[in-house]
């Protein structure tokens, strides 16, 4: 069973100023574009794929989505292909009440 993150220790976490956490936001684009926590990387779980998952990653990922239900399927995948510490923000975006931005993942 995948790990979950509350939103109170996601916000501690990325306020460290040595965190290395990495957000990633499965919603569809135009959701993350409309609103999503700072800082987060947009792969909608559509687009999943073994060729994803390879590259770089912190030490620390946290998978988020609209309220926590699918981010726990991509995190147990995700957690049995990286070298990291996954796990899956409890209550989606929904429970985010932490800074936020919009736009298009850059």
């Amino acid at each position: 069973m995948v790990m979950e993150t509350t939103p109170e220790e996601l916000e501690t976490r990325l306020d460290a100023t040595d965190s290395e956490t990495t957000v990633v936001d499965i919603r569809d684009p135009s959701s993350y574009a409309a609103g999503h926590i700072e800082g987060s990387v947009n792969l909608p779980a559509s687009r999943l794929s073994l060729s994803t998952v390879d590259g770089n990653w912190s030490d620390d990922v946290v998978v988020t989505c609209y309220v926590g239900q699918s981010s726990r399927r991509v995190a147990s995948m995700l957690d049995s292909h990286l070298d990291a510490t996954v796990s899956s923000l409890r209550g989606g975006f929904d429970a985010w009440d932490g800074p936020t931005e919009s736009g298009p993942d850059t």
